[in-house]
């Protein structure tokens, strides 16, 4: 059996491979939310300009 890795040409964006997460969501309407690696915490925050920032 042949499997293949879907391309964006066989109409399966790679990026739907991937886990999505919306920013909005993420800050709950908010700019800022932490995000937890191990013990280390970030933050996220969601610029005027409508960029992400993360920050240890």
């Amino acid at each position: 059996m042949n499997i293949q890795n879907p391309t964006p040409t066989q109409g399966y964006p790679i990026t739907s491979l991937l886990p999505a997460h919306r920013a909005e969501e993420l800050t709950k309407g908010g700019n800022l939310a932490h995000i937890e690696l191990g013990d280390q915490l970030y933050t996220l925050r969601i610029t005027r300009a409508g960029k992400l920032i993360l920050t240890k």
